[in-house]
């Protein structure tokens, strides 16, 4: 696997502080993708044991509060061989960090049924994610106002109660960030 770019102090993709790691290769091609550099899956340098150490030390600090994976998309079968022992090894280390992974695939359609993006490590990949963006960006449903999302139509997932309950369990950051601008301060 490749990947495009790390960022050790991201602020948007994700709740807190976190690390976010892009990788390459993605089929969903969304019309004004923020990253389509990512589509390519050989974009980018190679995901080797050094960059995992050196993502595993930037989650060190207190004032991190976890990993993001995005792209391109972490949810492309060859891409989920190459991050299930990543993330497991991230959970083993830090398991009070939370991970959160963006992904074109729904959840429930495509991930945990049968899909091309439904393989053999996807249920245990899942296992180690905290919180799942799923959908493809849609350019007429786009929403600047939605928080860690950029379409109406994307979800943004509780996957450990949506696991243990056997449904789609939204978080709290699914709903709209609203702004009173009438508020006196």
């Amino acid at each position: 696997m490749n990947y495009g770019n790390i960022k050790y102090n991201d602020i948007a993709n994700g709740e807190g502080v976190r690390v976010s790691l892009f990788v390459s290769g993605c089929t969903h091609h969304c019309k004004n993708c923020f990253n389509q550099e990512t589509w390519d899956f050989n974009y980018g340098k190679p995901f080797t044991k050094e960059v995992e150490d050196e993502i595993i030390s930037n989650l060190a600090p207190e004032h991190i509060n976890g990993l993001t994976l995005l792209g391109g998309e972490p949810m492309e079968p060859a891409n989920q061989k190459a991050l299930l022992p990543f993330v497991k090894r991230v959970k083993e280390i830090y398991p009070n960090k939370t991970i959160w992974c963006y992904s074109g695939y729904l959840f429930d359609r495509e991930l945990l049924s049968p899909s091309r993006a439904h393989c053999p490590w996807t249920k245990e990949l899942l296992s180690y994610i905290d919180i799942l963006v799923d959908g493809e960006f849609k350019e007429e449903l786009k929403d600047i106002t939605l928080r860690f999302k950029g379409s109406s139509n994307q979800r943004v997932i509780d996957v450990k109660k949506s696991l243990a309950e056997n449904k789609i369990v939204l978080s709290p950051y699914n709903e709209k960030k609203s702004i009173d601008f009438h508020k006196k301060y």
